[in-house]
C-alpha cells in the first residue's frame, strides 16, 4: 500500500534539507496484520512509507508469529523507505534523527540464560490463560488480562510446561524488538 507524496517545489527543497540534516522521524509499528513505517520531515508531514503484511498463525492450538517474520518486514519497511526517498529526493537515506517504535505490548516470549527463545512466540490472541487470569486477579485484588504476559507465564507454571524452569526472563513482541 504505497503510496508516493506529491511535493511542491519548495516542499521538496525543504525536506531535502531535512534528509541530509537528519531532521526526520521515522516511526514503525509492529501491527496484527501489517508492519507499518513512515518517515515525516521537521514539520512532522509524512515524506515516505512503506508496509509489509504479516499474519499469526495457530500452530499446536497457539497462535504466533515467525519472529524472522519480525525482522524482514522492518527491513522490507525501512528498505520500502529509503528507496522512496531516493526516488522522490535523489538522496541516500544515511541518517535520522529519531526512531520510534511500536509493537504488541501482551503476549509472551521466553528466553534462557543463554537468550535462546523456549517457546514459539504466543501472541495476545491466545485465550488459554482464563485460570491463571482468574487466580491472579483473585490472588492480587486486580484485574490481571488473560494477554498480559504474566497470566501468560503463570498459565505455563499451572500446566507443567517444560521450559518453565528454564525461563531466564520473558518480554513482550514490543520489548523483543527494543532488546
Amino acid at each position: 500500500m504505497q503510496r508516493s507524496i506529491m511535493c511542491d517545489i519548495s516542499s521538496v527543497s525543504s525536506n531535502k534539507k531535512d534528509i541530509i540534516n537528519a531532521n526526520t522521524y521515522l516511526g514503525i509499528e509492529l501491527g496484527s496484520t501489517r508492519i507499518k513505517g513512515a518517515l515525516i520531515n521537521g514539520q512532522y508531514q509524512v515524506i515516505a512509507e512503506g508496509s509489509y503484511k504479516w499474519e499469526n498463525k495457530l500452530e499446536n492450538g497457539l497462535w504466533t508469529y515467525d519472529l524472522s517474520d519480525a525482522w524482514h518486514g522492518i527491513q522490507s519497511v525501512f528498505s520500502q523507505i529509503s528507496n522512496q526517498i531516493n526516488k522522490d529526493y535523489q538522496l541516500r537515506l544515511n541518517n535520522i534523527g529519531g526512531i520510534g517504535i511500536s509493537a504488541m505490548m501482551h503476549g509472551y516470549l521466553a528466553f534462557d540464560n543463554r537468550n535462546k527463545l523456549l517457546v514459539p512466540f504466543r501472541t495476545w490472541r491466545n485465550t488459554n490463560t482464563h485460570d491463571a487470569h482468574r487466580i491472579l486477579s483473585s490472588e492480587l485484588n486486580l484485574n490481571i488480562p488473560e494477554r498480559w504476559s504474566i497470566a501468560h507465564l503463570y498459565q505455563c507454571a499451572l500446566d507443567k510446561e517444560e521450559h518453565v524452569h528454564n525461563v531466564a526472563f520473558f518480554t513482550t513482541l514490543s520489548g523483543y524488538i527494543h532488546w
